[in-house]
């Protein structure tokens, strides 16, 4: 038998920066992923939200050592963003976790989240939170 595919992951900010914790529950599952090949990502919107930090320069050179991919948001993200918002109630300031939530269902991935409660709507639209 043969192994398939590795996951492809999406990262939410939240869990970005409680994985650069060298104690935290998220760090052990990411090294876990990286150390089983899993491939990592994060939207480019989460990226810049993780950049208005504050962060150490040291800490931004590691993020962008295990985040080596940031998924541009287009068209086909944008449209899937909107239809996300627009089928979970339009709450106001939610935009942002649909757009990420959207990047990650088009990519075919799972995402990986330290606020599931925020994404949790998404998951009846098709959307794979991590374990």
């Amino acid at each position: 038998m043969t192994a398939g595919p590795l996951v492809n992951i999406h990262l939410d900010t939240s869990f970005l920066i409680r994985a650069l914790g060298a104690r935290s529950a998220e760090s052990g599952v990411l090294r876990g992923w990286l150390t089983s090949g899993h491939t990592v990502v994060i939207s480019a919107l989460a990226w810049g939200e993780f950049l208005c930090g504050p962060l150490e320069d040291r800490v931004q050179e590691l993020a962008r050592r295990i985040v080596r991919t940031q998924v541009p948001l287009g068209t086909d993200e944008a449209a899937a963003a909107a239809r996300l918002f627009n089928d979970t109630g339009r709450r106001r300031g939610s935009f942002r976790d649909c757009i990420v939530a959207a990047t990650a269902m088009l990519a075919g991935a799972a995402l990986a989240t330290s606020d599931r409660r925020d994404f949790q709507r998404f998951v009846a639209a098709g959307l794979e939170l991590t374990k």
